[in-house]
């Protein structure tokens, strides 16, 4: 095992349209949505594990998770667990990471993974993941998989490929376009034209590679955090995190760095991905029975119902007549009921059930 590989998980998120499951005090990232007895950050460590060892793999989270993450995760040291003191998307997160692993390993090489997605044929990730970090760490490239879409989902972002990267590094192409979440009619035109591919949100780079990308597409953010040059891998590190990490801009790597640099490439995989992000992508990912429904734990009577989702937690029998292409999930002082269709309207849902009701609904 190559010990100057890292990996960097992105554990920080809120997962608000998995409500009412995903709760501001346990996102969806520490639930067990496949009854495994594991979670989605544990089952992400155990699929990284083969590549980067324990001592290098860093955690990033907000600082009210910390006790979750050394619940489920006590194998991973201390000092590997990075509390964020506020949210701001995920370029701070990796320009953070960034500058803390450079200062243990000056020949770092990073993959940055999101905690939260599925990955069905982990044989075909690894060699993905390793044919990637060589692929960067011949080179100052930054990179990001690509996944052939199978439908035109307008809840992704799309990868335009260009020309091949050459160097014997088949399956690999220079970007030639970043697109975030597309209409309807420009997704169905990405779909036709072969040149598009989801968005996976994985990125493979090298310590130095993404910071040289900060400094020179995010100068503002770049400057902030390399103040903090000398605390970085000392004790100093969290007071001086604490101090700027709330005054950074709350932008994404994509619109930061990935949709500017001239240095992006993307590699087509095939290794059964889904981000997991919606009711629907869960269902997709769950086993159906005849009539095209799901069931997430629990007991169910349904008459004529199809292709819906029921997800309740606790000793209830749910019976339903009637639905379609539905959500039912109820989880402790919230029932959610709405049309699969209309899934992405449920983070708007949150924030009505926040302004009207309370924190302790959401």
């Amino acid at each position: 095992m190559n010990g100057h590989r890292y990996c960097v998980i992105m554990c920080g998120g809120v997962g608000s349209r998995f409500w009412p499951f995903s709760r501001n005090d346990k996102p969806k990232q520490f639930l067990d949505f496949f009854g495994t007895g594991k979670s989605l950050l544990q089952l992400t460590v155990d699929r990284i594990a083969p590549i980067v060892g324990p001592e290098n793999i860093i955690l990033v989270t907000n600082r009210m998770y910390a006790d979750l993450i050394r619940e489920q995760l006590p194998q991973v040291k201390e000092s590997n667990i990075l509390l964020e003191p506020a949210r701001r998307n995920t370029a701070p997160c990796i320009c953070w990471a960034a500058h803390h692993i450079l200062a243990l390993d000056p020949e770092a090489s990073i993959v940055t993974l999101p905690s939260d997605h599925l990955v069905l044929k982990e044989s075909e990730f690894h060699r993905a993941i390793e044919e990637g970090l060589e692929f960067v760490e011949s080179g100052d490239r930054l990179l990001t998989l690509g996944i052939e879409p199978t439908n035109p989902n307008t809840g992704y972002g799309y990868i335009q490929q260009g020309v091949p990267a050459g160097d014997g590094f088949d399956g690999i192409r220079k970007v030639k376009s970043f697109t975030e979440k597309p209409d309807l009619e420009m997704a169905k035109m990405f779909l036709s034209s072969g040149e598009f591919f989801w968005n996976a949100g994985i990125f493979l780079w090298t310590a130095k590679s993404i910071l040289k990308a900060f400094e020179k597409y995010a100068p503002e953010m770049a400057h902030l955090f390399d103040a903090g040059e000398k605390e970085y891998g000392t004790p100093d590190e969290p007071r001086f995190i604490d101090e700027v990490f709330p005054t950074a801009q709350s932008i994404s790597i994509d619109y930061a760095i990935m949709e500017k640099a001239d240095n992006v490439y993307v590699k087509t995989v095939d290794v059964g991905w889904s981000d997991l992000g919606t009711w629907n992508a869960l269902y997709d990912a769950s086993p159906h029975n005849t009539e095209g429904n799901v069931t997430q734990g629990c007991k169910v009577l349904t008459a004529d119902c199809e292709g819906s989702m029921f997800a309740v937690s606790g000793d209830k029998i749910i019976v339903a007549a009637g639905l379609k292409d539905y959500i039912v999930a109820d989880n402790g002082n919230a029932l959610l009921i709405c049309p699969l269709a209309d899934e992405q309207k449920i983070r708007q849902v949150v924030n009505e059930v926040k302004g009207r009701f309370g924190e302790k609904y959401i």
